[in-house]
């Protein structure tokens, strides 16, 4: 037992294979109360059987909170304004859950008198950094305990092996193996190990929990109307919706049509690359949608300008730096880019596939069909303008020309 000084702490706790083990050993190793805190946020389980596995051990202050309206209100809205997406392909739906459960940890550790938060987050991967500096930057006094860099349960098959031991039931595969590690919330859902470990392996069926396949998809396409205000959508097909609900009836439309599948290998922060399937149906639905209704209200300079910015933001989600001064900066920015990104827009889902078949916005719409017309234009514009216009910004272009020969 560690003479840590650690009298209770709350534990980020899922009822899953690591955090019911951590659960015990937490206990044993610190000999401390536990708190545990569990954050439904759309991960589309029944929360019953994690507080009984917490009182099978004891616990007695046992804290779960509905969080799915504020995860996507709060969290998963703004980073769709920013349309951050890393390197080129992951939605970040695990990456943007962390900051949130982080947030609550803090929070229940302060109403309970706990001396620390703990995490289930192991040593080599990105949510350890995503749960400390979030942590750290809500309470930089907090103390935090990894187990997975203390203890010596370094693989999937000895974390089972414990359990077992401690009489800890967790959900096996059917052939016996480890499952996959799994997450889950209302943006995503991720499949990591097993197979997927060979980046040259074929993804088995089971690593899809959400969408079907594209090839087996409905036949018949479907239309859907998304109105948007201030860059956040608030209306599918004209009726009125609260953030969470959209993003729930999307991810039910999208995944009935193989809508958001992404088999990727991505960078760690820590330096390893990871590969891991996603889904992201409802997420990948207002993606798409976004821009084609930024494409319509965004001032060019100011959409430039937040694609350059984009990388930036996601990687600052992506590494955990949600609660940052500089992602908190930029927010700002992208916020204040929405103002005027107010319409619909209308697209087709078939097959795997987001099509745009219009967009409009009658109040906020910066295109001029009077100016951009083939037809006679009324003199709304005079061509012969574009003479000077090209002739000055030719002038360097000539220049370097000249003193190459």
């Amino acid at each position: 037992m560690k003479n840590s000084g650690i009298d209770k702490a709350v534990l980020a706790y899922s009822g899953g294979l690591d955090t019911s083990i951590i659960l015990k050993w937490l206990q044993d190793a610190y000999g401390c109360e536990v708190v545990t805190f569990t954050a439904d946020i759309g991960q589309g389980e029944d929360l019953e059987p994690a507080r009984q596995r917490a009182e099978k051990f004891g616990v007695t202050e046992i804290v779960i909170m509905d969080l799915r309206e504020e995860f996507v209100r709060d969290f998963v809205f703004p980073m769709l304004r920013a349309n951050a997406i890393y390197e080129g392909e992951y939605m970040l739906g695990t990456s943007i859950a962390r900051p949130l459960i982080a947030k609550y940890l803090v929070d229940t550790a302060r109403q309970t008198g706990a001396d620390a938060i703990s995490h289930g987050a192991t040593g080599k991967g990105n949510d350890q950094v995503r749960f400390e500096l979030s942590a750290y930057a809500l309470d930089p006094d907090i103390k935090i305990i990894a187990p997975w860099r203390e203890w010596d349960l370094t693989s999937r098959e000895k974390l089972m092996e414990y359990a077992e031991r401690h009489g800890i039931d967790v959900q096996r595969k059917a052939d016996g193996g480890s499952p996959y590690s799994i997450d889950a919330n209302m943006l995503h859902i991720s499949h990591e190990g097993g197979e997927l470990e060979d980046p040259w392996n074929v993804p088995d069926d089971q690593a899809w929990g959400w969408t079907v396949s594209p090839m087996e998809a409905p036949d018949e396409p479907q239309e859907i109307v998304l109105g948007f205000s201030a860059g956040d959508v608030v209306s599918i097909d004209g009726e009125s919706l609260i953030p969470a609900q959209v993003l729930g009836r999307l991810n039910e439309i999208g995944s009935k049509h193989g809508i958001g599948r992404a088999d990727i290998v991505e960078n760690r922060y820590v330096g390893m690359k990871n590969r891991g399937c996603y889904e992201t149906p409802g997420g990948a639905i207002i993606h798409k949608a976004h821009r084609a209704m930024e494409s319509l209200t965004l001032d060019r300079e100011v959409a430039h300008l937040k694609d350059e910015l984009m990388p930036r933001y996601a990687s600052l989600v992506y590494n955990g730096y949600w609660y940052s001064p500089e992602r908190l900066m930029i927010q700002e920015m992208i916020d204040a880019s929405q103002a005027h990104v107010n319409g619909e827009v209308r697209l087709r889902l078939y097959k795997g596939n987001i099509d745009v078949l219009g967009r409009r916005s009658l109040t906020d719409s910066l295109f001029d069909e009077k100016i951009v017309t083939f037809e006679e234009d009324a003199g709304v514009y005079d061509q012969a303008d574009a003479t000077g216009f090209i002739r000055l910004n030719a002038l360097r272009l000539k220049l370097a020309a000249g003193r190459i020969k």
